[in-house]
C-alpha cells in the first residue's frame, strides 16, 4: 500500500499530496479559512486527495480528509491540539460533564492551572494548547479554524457536550464553538473579552517581534533582557519569555509568524449570519480594571448569547485570573455546579 508523504515545495512549510493507486500528483496548497488544493494539470478520475502534514517537528497534526476529485476543491483543515488532561483521583458517583479550558494570545495551557486544578477534583478537565501556541501544530489562524481544532481535539477524548471556558483570545474561540457547535457546548464561560474588536493591540508586541536576533545559548534572565527594549510591559515580557526555547540555539518555541499575520483577526470578530445565537447558559466574567467589556458590548452580548450573566471581579485587570485566583475560579465553580432551570 502506498504511503503519503510531502512533496518537496520550499514556498510552503506545509505540505498535501494526492494519492493514486497507480501514481501520485503534486498539489499546491494556499492557506486561508480552508486549506486549497489546486490540482496540477488536468482533472483525473480516480484521485483522492488528502490533506497532511508534519509541522516543525509535530507529527500528523492534520486529520486527514478525502475529498472528491476536482480541480481547486476546498477541504476543512484542522489540527488535533496539545491537552494537559486532568481529574479526580477517583470516579465521582454521578458523572459529571467534561470541561474544556482555552487561554488567551501567547499563553498556553497551563496558563490556566490553577482554576483547572480546582476543577479537576470533581470533573475530568482539559487544558489546550491553541494552535500555534504551546506544544500545539502551527499554521494559518482564524476563530472558525480555532474553534473546529478545539471540537476536533475534543472528540478525540470524549463524544460527551463540554463546559468551555476561554479567557480573551481563547474567550473568543469558545464563543465561535458554541455558535458553530451549540450542540457540543453544555455551558459557556467567557473571561474578560466580548464578541467585538478588542484584546491585545500592537503596542504590547511589536510588529518585527519574529525578526528578533538571538543569541547563541540563552538563560531566562537573558530572555527577559533580550526582551526589556522591545516590550517593556514586565507581565507580557514574561510571557513571551515562556513562548521561547531556552538554552542553546534559542528561538521563538511558538508559531510567531503565524500569530503576527493573523493579528488583526485575531483582535477582530467575524460578521456572523443574522439570527446566530448560542442559547446555552453563558457566563461573562469581567475584570474591573480591563477596558474588553464594555457596556456598549451588552447588546451584541445579548443577541448571541441570550442567556448570558455578568460577573465583575473587583480590582482584576484583563488576565483576571491571575490578578484574583481564588474569587475566579469561586465564581467559575459556582456557575459549573448550578443546576439547569
Amino acid at each position: 500500500m502506498m504511503s503519503p508523504f510531502p512533496f518537496p515545495n520550499a514556498r510552503y512549510e506545509h505540505r498535501a499530496v494526492l494519492i493514486n493507486p497507480e501514481h501520485l500528483t503534486r498539489a499546491e496548497v494556499a492557506f486561508s479559512r480552508f486549506l486549497h488544493l489546486s490540482l496540477e494539470g488536468e482533472e483525473k478520475q480516480g484521485l483522492l486527495p488528502f490533506a497532511f502534514g508534519k509541522l516543525n517537528g509535530n507529527t500528523a497534526p492534520y486529520k486527514v480528509v478525502p475529498v472528491q476529485p476536482a480541480l481547486s476543491k476546498r477541504i476543512r483543515l484542522t489540527v488535533l491540539l496539545n491537552v494537559i488532561e486532568r481529574g479526580p483521583d477517583s470516579p465521582t458517583q454521578k458523572a459529571l460533564p467534561p470541561i474544556v479550558l482555552l487561554h488567551g494570545l501567547f499563553g498556553r495551557a497551563r496558563n490556566l492551572g490553577f482554576v483547572q486544578r480546582r476543577l479537576a477534583t470533581t470533573h475530568r478537565t482539559f487544558a489546550m494548547d491553541l494552535r500555534n501556541h504551546g506544544d500545539s501544530p502551527h499554521g494559518p489562524m482564524s476563530y472558525d479554524a480555532m474553534a473546529e481544532d478545539v471540537r476536533e481535539t475534543l472528540a478525540h477524548y470524549t463524544s460527551e457536550p463540554a463546559i468551555v471556558l476561554g479567557h480573551s483570545m481563547g474567550g473568543k474561540t469558545a464563543m465561535m464553538l458554541a455558535l458553530h457547535h451549540p450542540q457540543q457546548v453544555l455551558r459557556l464561560i467567557v473571561a474578560d473579552i466580548a464578541p467585538a474588536q478588542g484584546g491585545f493591540t500592537r503596542m504590547d508586541v511589536p510588529p518585527d517581534l519574529e525578526n528578533l536576533s538571538f543569541p547563541p545559548e540563552l538563560d531566562r534572565k537573558g530572555a527577559d533582557a533580550l526582551l526589556r527594549p522591545v516590550i517593556p510591559n514586565e507581565a507580557v515580557r514574561q510571557m513571551m519569555v515562556q513562548n521561547m526555547n531556552l538554552g542553546e540555539k534559542p528561538g521563538w518555541a511558538i508559531g510567531l509568524h503565524q500569530i503576527m499575520q493573523a493579528l488583526p483577526a485575531i483582535m477582530d470578530w467575524p460578521e456572523l449570519p443574522a439570527g446566530t445565537a448560542y442559547n446555552g447558559p453563558t457566563l461573562f466574567i469581567k475584570g474591573e480594571l480591563s477596558p474588553y467589556i464594555q457596556a456598549r458590548n451588552y447588546a451584541a452580548m445579548r443577541a448571541l448569547f441570550p442567556h448570558y450573566v455578568l460577573e465583575t471581579v473587583g480590582g482584576a485587570g484583563h488576565w483576571v485570573h491571575a490578578d484574583a485566583p481564588a474569587r475566579f475560579a469561586q465564581i467559575v465553580e459556582e456557575f459549573v455546579a448550578t443546576q439547569p432551570a
